[in-house]
């Protein structure tokens, strides 16, 4: 069972079991009530006496933590039966209370994460149900928190949407072209697709009126 190659920063917290007892069927999302860094946040987990850890952490600036191999189960939603099925994430706030809001660094890259955890452990389809029933779930269906905090929590359902868009090749069969030029004269652009035919790539002249 491998981890995420957008890692940043490595540091494995004693809080797991290992190995864990189940495959991972889900992810399980989790704000850090505060703006660590990841290795602010690694440093937490290896504290024995809190018995705290997550699989990962996101930074406000983005960057990826790795606490607990994929492998392992952390002690991360206060449920044993799901953190031994779920990889999960702690993400750090840019903002506090009430809203305990993200930044869209950290945002975008756990929809990274998100992606490549369900690729390489065969989840074809996050399904946000709104319950712990959806593998993709939030730390508060699970024990009495406000965990992941009222902005996350909203991002669930675009989460969901943008992975699944990621997972089911949203951009397959799509191309883009290139224009690398646009002339007055006939003969120069000739001249210039001659030069990257000669080169291997298709190219073209196309009239287009003004």
């Amino acid at each position: 069972m491998s981890d995420s190659a957008l890692v940043n920063y490595v540091q494995i917290s004693p809080c797991k079991n290992s190995p864990r007892k189940d495959t991972i069927k889900k992810i399980t999302v989790h704000h850090m009530a505060g703006n660590l860094s990841v290795e602010q946040c690694g440093a937490l987990f290896q504290n024995r006496a809190r018995q705290v850890s997550s699989n990962y952490g996101i930074g406000s600036d983005g960057r990826v933590g790795l606490y607990v191999n994929e492998a392992d189960r952390s002690w991360c939603s206060a449920n044993a039966e799901n953190d031994h099925q779920a990889v999960t994430i702690e993400v750090a706030n840019d903002g506090g209370a009430p809203d305990w809001h993200v930044s869209d660094a950290a945002l975008a890259k756990l929809i990274d994460l998100c992606t490549d955890i369900c690729r390489r452990n065969g989840i074809e389809r996050l399904n946000f149900s709104g319950d712990k029933s959806g593998n993709l779930t939030m730390h508060r269906y699970f024990t009495a928190t406000a965990c992941p905090g009222p902005y996350l929590a909203s991002k669930f359902p675009y989460i969901a949407e943008q992975v699944n868009k990621r997972l089911a090749g949203a951009d397959a069969g799509t191309i883009y072209r290139v224009q690398i030029g646009a002339f007055s004269k006939k003969e120069n652009a000739e001249a210039l697709a001659g030069k990257a035919k000669a080169k291997g790539f298709d190219a073209a002249v196309i009239a287009v009126k003004k």
